[in-house]
């Protein structure tokens, strides 16, 4: 029986009538019922779409497979498709039997220059390329279980496409991890300039993330919950000289170690860390070819964390001017850049608010924290909840019976996902949906 044929049929033959559509509504315990039922019917496609996805994985702006399965999927089911906005992006959208308000749901797809070690039967073998060179590419974050979740809510919807009042949005983004080197910008800031809010425009948006947590968990919070991601980059220009002769040049492997001390330094002793959390690490140091000469170039990069537009950017000047300084103190000159990766992750409050029942509708009593700590890890979602109000929530996925704060974490060569999770996941994207456009 097909989920179409699952959902018209018994499962859901009240709502064939008026009354029973406002019946609907009124017994949302009857209606988790039939969605609950057409969810475990999919979800041998989902698990299937996930390990395909996972055995072919594709580097950002490069999904080309990927995007082409995505959309044969939602075409068959009768959707709008769009294809190649953002690149690969694929936006399908459902428009329902009876007019109504209009939501997006959203999931990513690119995978990570990673070299699995998960030792699946469908771990990843395939190759890409990164920076001019040929690299590992594994599904290493999660995207592929979001892409199979997603699949699979637009196939119950669409089963359920009578019923609806509203139209559904549902966006496959590229390009999450960041702009790949040499593009102006990532996944959802190219998908929101060619249109992927448009035509229709939706009220508001949601999306999740598999992460290491007791399986089927769902956890979240409103305002601030996902940092700010900033690249630094910083050139110390010095001059070369012997190493046993450090006197007669400008000694840049000193300041470059200077520098480094002087930003945790500054990160530690002038943010209030009560207040507001704040990371900023320096992750690479480039310079010199032989163990005698000091060179007379070094390059660092590193990442800064903030939940706090202010604050972020004073210590942003404040760290620009100390680098300055220490460079000058040597005698040597310094270069500084920030561009930004992914804005603050900020959930609606009002929808944060409304959302948690429906998610624990989904996930069930006791599996919901609304009001989860913030984390230092980024999500280009924000870029989307720049133009419309949305939540973004993680689903924990840790192996059976394993602490999940020893659990492979994501972007790990070890990381997997729970696949019993993934029926939460669609359970949740179809109650979100449906529950909205119910309001």
């Amino acid at each position: 029986m097909s989920i179409r044929q699952l959902i018209t049929g018994t499962a859901l033959a009240l709502v064939l009538s008026a009354g029973a559509a406002q019946a609907l509504v009124a017994d949302p315990v009857a209606d988790r019922a039939a969605v609950t039922a057409a969810v475990d019917a999919v979800m041998p496609e989902v698990v299937s779409w996930r390990r395909d996805f996972h055995r072919h994985p594709e580097l950002g702006f490069a999904e080309v497979r990927t995007a082409a399965v995505i959309a044969a999927h939602l075409q068959s089911l009768g959707l709008e498709v769009r294809t190649g906005v953002g690149r690969t992006g694929v936006v399908g959208i459902l428009r329902g039997g009876r007019p109504g308000r209009t939501l997006a749901l959203r999931a990513d797809m690119d995978a990570l220059p990673v070299l699995e070690a998960t030792g699946l039967a469908f771990a990843s073998t395939d190759t890409g390329q990164y920076m001019g060179q040929t690299v590992p590419v594994a599904h290493a974050c999660g995207h592929d279980a979001h892409m199979a979740m997603l699949m699979g809510a637009a196939e119950v919807l669409a089963g359920m496409k009578d019923q609806i009042a509203g139209t559904v949005v549902f966006i496959f983004q590229p390009a999450e991890e960041g702009a790949p080197p040499g593009e102006p910008m990532g996944g959802a800031a190219l998908m929101i300039a060619e249109g992927a809010l448009t035509d229709p425009r939706p009220e508001a948006i949601f999306g999740l993330h598999v992460v290491p947590g007791r399986p089927g968990t769902i956890f979240y919070r409103p305002e601030g919950f996902m940092a700010a991601s900033d690249r630094i980059d910083i050139t110390l220009h010095g001059k070369q000289t012997h190493g046993a002769w450090p006197w007669r040049g400008i000694d840049v492997i000193a300041v470059a170690g200077q520098v480094v001390e002087t930003l945790n330094t500054l990160t530690a002793r002038t943010v209030d860390p009560t207040t507001t959390p704040t990371v900023l690490t320096i992750a690479t140091i480039n310079a010199g070819v032989r163990y005698n000469i000091i060179p007379d170039e070094a390059v660092l990069s590193g990442t800064l964390r903030t939940f706090n537009i202010a604050q972020r950017d004073a210590l942003v000047a404040r760290a620009s001017a100390a680098v300055s300084h220490v460079a000058e103190a040597y005698g040597a000159t310094a270069g500084f850049a920030v561009k930004q990766n992914a804005a603050l992750v900020y959930n609606d409050p009002e929808l944060s608010a409304w959302i948690a029942p429906v998610l624990t509708e989904a996930a069930g009593a006791g599996q919901v924290n609304p009001a989860s700590p913030p984390t230092t890890v980024a999500e280009d979602f924000s870029y989307f909840q720049h133009e419309i109000p949305g939540v973004f929530w993680h689903l924990g996925a840790s192996p059976d019976g394993v602490d999940p704060a020893t659990s492979a974490p994501n972007h790990s060569p070890q990381f997997d996902v729970n696949e019993k999770v993934l029926s939460v996941g669609v359970r949740a994207h179809v109650l979100t949906a449906l529950r909205f456009l119910e309001r």
